[in-house]
């Protein structure tokens, strides 16, 4: 008789390729060529060999019978390790297109993809489409992939939108929490570093009227030097926003909080360190983590919230 893990793996493969909706999937299952990119109307995905590595784990485990902290836990570790790889959802200045690539991540596609794929372990999801499914409901203003504005580019903005549905809630009573007064406009004020805006260049004043929004809204964050005494009430799972004052950002760099055995909270990221290109766990407490830059001047937490 077959082991438990042969039978997912072949219940696994039997979606080695996937149409639905526009959406087309075979890199990382058999017969795919390693690496291509799979492009089917507005999604791309990669890392189907990843994709299958986690969810066999996760059902014979049961993960999704674990609260979505935790549950974000188990498959942020099962992503250790991954390269840092920036600018992957930039594959045209056409049209956006919803990316998910498991074989590379960047700070903010490291948190995305790990809620995204707690959030469909949670539901019962067990293909790529349902991982895209969640991904756009988080990453898209409504839940809806428009064009290049739809994105939720500046993360306070994913962090207000996300909490309307439903899917985190801000831990703004923090002890030691102040209002985050940074203003956003980076983007519409560099138009040009962005290929999509020079493509084009409509897109400019709808973002612009976003900013100006995003800048009518309050947020609140912890200063850098009150980051210790909220380490005992943060949890596995919460998202991190490190904040900056540079000029039209508000949070420069994000990741997510693991709690050892002992409560520590710990700092997990993707980092662009030359010394650490990849997803890694930092080994001290997040309030001596948050230094490496005089730019930084705290951060703001989300806890997700179970999936309805």
């Amino acid at each position: 008789m077959p082991s438990r893990r042969i039978f997912l793996a072949s219940l696994i493969t039997s979606f080695a390729t996937v149409s639905t909706g526009g959406f087309s999937v075979s890199e990382g299952m058999p017969n795919a060529r390693p690496g291509k990119d799979v492009f089917g109307g507005e999604d791309v995905f990669r890392g189907g060999d990843v994709f299958q590595r986690i969810l066999v784990k996760a059902t014979e485990r049961q993960w999704n019978t674990l609260p979505i902290g935790v549950l974000m836990g188990k498959i942020a570790r099962e992503l250790e390790g991954t390269p840092y790889v920036a600018n992957t959802l930039e594959v045209s200045p056409e049209h956006e297109s919803c990316v998910v690539d498991l074989t590379g991540l960047d700070c903010v596609t490291f948190f995305e993809t790990t809620l995204g794929f707690a959030r469909m372990l949670k539901k019962g999801g067990r293909t790529p489409a349902d991982l895209f499914k969640e991904v756009r409901f988080t990453r898209y203003r409504g839940g809806k992939l428009g064009d290049y504005s739809s994105r939720l580019h500046y993360t306070s903005d994913w962090f207000w939108d996300n909490q309307k549905k439903g899917v985190v809630t801000l831990l703004s009573q923090l002890p030691g929490a102040e209002t985050f007064s940074q203003k956003v406009g980076f983007i519409t004020s560099h138009p040009e570093s962005y290929r999509q805006l020079v493509s084009d260049p409509h897109l400019v004043p709808k973002i612009k009227r976003q900013e100006k929004i995003i800048n009518s809204r309050n947020l609140e964050y912890i200063p850098m030097d009150k980051l210790a005494s909220v380490e005992p009430f943060l949890k596995t799972g919460d998202i991190v926003g490190v904040c900056t004052n540079q000029t039209g950002l508000d949070i420069s760099h994000t990741g997510l909080i693991l709690c050892d055995a002992q409560g520590v909270a710990h700092f997990m990221d993707a980092s662009s360190k030359k010394s650490k290109m990849m997803v890694t766990i930092e080994p001290g407490p997040i309030s001596q983590t948050l230094n490496w830059s005089k730019n930084l001047t705290g951060a703001t937490f989300a806890r997700p919230l179970e999936p309805i």
